[in-house]
């Protein structure tokens, strides 16, 4: 795959990072977060119930059924999807106010939003976790002790096929060496927020 040049720009730069269930893209985002302070962090809006510890506006924006629709009906997402009857969505103007500020924004998002998101701002680098392999996704998920088996045959299944859209991603990182994915990383944010960054 060519990797597309940096250019110089003064509006901020979008990264979309999305990988298969175990492939350690939380832990990537974090360290990517930690590593460049001034990265803004995009935040979901969802319409299900705060989890025990969750916090607004730190987890997730939670809001109701009645205003995600209008915000549908009125054009304000950049990406939304309706996962196990709840709604889960970015909001354009969130992402909007960031890059014309000049701000940086690091998403993390699956594949089907991830899409979305590269449609509406076709600048966006998109960037998908891979794990080294299938065994290692599977050790990783099971490692876990959260899951029951038949929710990790779902996942397995489904990241057979996040997998097999790897290639509409501008960059692979493959998370086999934690320390290298990180640095590859970091690597690939600093190369393209090098010229006009914030």
């Amino acid at each position: 795959m060519t990797d597309p040049k940096p250019r110089s720009h003064d509006k901020g730069r979008l990264f979309i990072v999305s990988a298969p269930s175990g492939a350690g893209k939380t832990t990537l985002c974090n360290a990517m977060r930690s590593r460049f302070p001034a990265l803004a962090y995009s935040i979901s809006h969802t319409t299900r119930a705060p989890r025990k510890n969750e916090v607004d506006g730190q987890d997730y924006f939670f809001i109701s059924p009645d205003a995600f629709q209008e915000k549908i009906n009125r054009g304000e997402w950049a990406e939304w999807a309706r996962v196990h009857g709840n709604y889960y969505g970015t909001c354009a103007g969130r992402l909007d106010a960031f890059l014309k500020d000049g701000r940086h924004i690091l998403l993390d998002i699956d594949v089907a939003g991830a899409a979305q998101i590269k449609a509406r701002y076709p600048e966006s680098i998109a960037i998908f976790i891979m794990p080294p392999s299938m065994e290692v996704l599977e050790q990783r998920l099971r490692a876990r002790d959260t899951d029951r088996e038949e929710d990790i045959q779902k996942r397995i299944a489904h990241a057979h096929n996040e997998i097999a859209g790897r290639d509409r991603y501008d960059h692979i990182v493959v998370n086999d060496r934690l320390d290298d994915a990180i640095g590859e990383m970091a690597a690939l944010i600093s190369r393209y927020t090098a010229t006009g960054s914030h």
